[in-house]
Order: structure tokens, then sequence, then C-alpha cells
């Protein structure tokens, strides 16, 4: 083999063991536990107040507090 044809084998070798290195680590690191969470989470509605990360401001739990203070329609 020619001093070429020797440098890009042992580069082709040096990236396998490379991808082998990564997927091995994303395994054992979580990459893929869950993998329909973050596609389905852009479909949640962020204006839906039953989600726990918006908080309600004003009294009670009903989202129609602040129109509606004595609790009737």
């Amino acid at each position: 083999m020619s001093g070429i044809m020797g440098f890009l084998f042992l580069l082709s070798g040096i990236f396998v063991l490379l991808i082998v290195v990564g997927v091995f680590w994303s395994i054992k690191s979580g990459q893929f536990d869950d993998l329909e969470g973050p596609a389905e989470r852009i479909l949640m509605d962020d204006d839906d107040p039953l989600l726990p990360t918006r908080r309600l401001s004003g009294q009670g739990e009903c989202p129609d507090a602040r129109k509606y203070p004595n609790g009737r329609k």
C-alpha cells in the first residue's frame, strides 16, 4: 500500500471507532430514552390553563376568576 492509502485506511478506522464510541455514549447517557416526548411537546397548546407551568393570577382556580369575581357567569 502506498502512503496515502494507508493514511486513508487509518483515518476511516478512527472515524468508525469514534462513531461506535459515540453511539454507546449516547445510549448510556439516556439520549434515546424518550423519543416521542419532544416530538409531541411541540403540538401541545401553551394557552391551556391546566398545564402546570402556567400560573393563574387572581383568586381561585378558575381561569375566568378575573372576569367573574363572584363565581357567577
